[in-house]
């Protein structure tokens, strides 16, 4: 697949594709013998990959150590196990914290709810 055509299908900019190889949050692309990018399926397993970390939260850099170490091979498997723990463990914090401020927008909103059915607001935030 083109870079292009890559783009598309992930929702993702050309210049983000860039970025994302230049750094290393990425593996190198697959190139044509004339150099031009052509993204295989290992190569697009990568970017979605990278997608994913990146809106749960993972640091450009922890993705960056975890191609790294990826690329270094069997014995850096404890490694990146402890990466990835981490990162769900600062997730499930989060998490925690949204399902709270849900649970105290759903109250309100229950009470605007009651309000607007009785006309009667009572102030007890």
């Amino acid at each position: 697949m083109t870079i292009k055509e890559v783009s598309e299908k992930y929702d993702i900019s050309q210049d983000t594709l860039r970025y994302y190889e230049r750094v290393g949050m990425i593996p190198l692309v697959t190139r044509t013998t004339g150099g031009i990018r052509d993204y295989q399926k290992e190569d697009l397993a990568w970017v979605e990959l990278a997608k994913c970390m990146r809106s749960a939260g993972l640091p450009v850099e922890a993705m960056i150590e975890y191609v790294k170490l990826t690329q270094e091979g069997y014995s850096t498997i404890p490694a990146r196990f402890q990466l990835l723990t981490e990162q769900k463990e600062a997730l499930m914090k989060q998490r925690a914290k949204i399902d709270a401020t849900l649970e105290r927008l759903n109250y309100k909103i229950g009470r605007y709810e009651i309000a607007m059915e009785t006309g009667v607001l009572t102030w007890d935030e």
